[in-house]
């Protein structure tokens, strides 16, 4: 038999140690002991870590869209206040909205539960789609990315001015509902 003393990488905690010669693995059932011990202790402390990172995880925060018990297809998902005033473009926009947007995004862009998503949304604040977003979405259509609603698909008889319109007229009416 013969003492020894096994000193850590940091040469601050030293473990007598006895190695017998008749039996090797005893160094082996050390590192092992060492390693279980490290494992019992981390663990909890990264579950413990993800538990409390959760639950501080910032939420975002609830918009005008409204919590449905039952569904309801074709029903308005979001609650709209309309401006008081419309610029001239806004006016023009309304009416190619109407004849081309509000049967699936409904009317005053509330959205259709079902069909398709209300633009009076924070999703569709200018900073996150802006409004080359809208041009290409009539133009080329969407792929589903932010709703269930699938896929948008292109828009016929709509010109690059007669967008130009529609997102003046979604805009004031985002911004009237707070969305800037």
């Amino acid at each position: 038999m013969v003492q020894q003393s096994l000193t850590k990488k940091e040469g601050l905690i030293r473990k007598p140690l006895t190695l017998h010669l008749l039996e090797p693995l005893s160094l082996k059932k050390y590192v092992i002991e060492e390693h279980f011990m490290k494992s019992t202790i981390t663990i909890p402390a990264v579950v413990a870590a993800a538990i409390l990172g959760y639950s501080f995880w910032p939420v975002e925060q609830k918009t005008s869209v409204i919590d449905h018990i039952k569904s309801v297809e074709g029903a308005p998902l979001a609650d709209v206040i309309l401006p008081k005033n419309r610029s001239q473009n806004a006016q023009i926009g309304k009416l190619s909205f109407e004849a081309k947007c509000a049967a699936c995004h409904g009317e005053n862009a509330a959205g259709n539960d079902g069909i398709a998503p209300p633009l009076i949304h924070k999703i569709y604040e200018p900073s996150h789609h802006g409004d080359e977003s809208f041009q290409r979405a009539v133009a080329v259509g969407v792929q589903a990315h932010h709703w269930r609603f699938g896929n948008m698909p292109a828009i016929e008889g709509l010109t690059t001015g007669d967008v130009t319109m529609i997102i003046a007229y979604i805009r004031e009416l985002q911004r009237a509902n707070g969305i800037n």
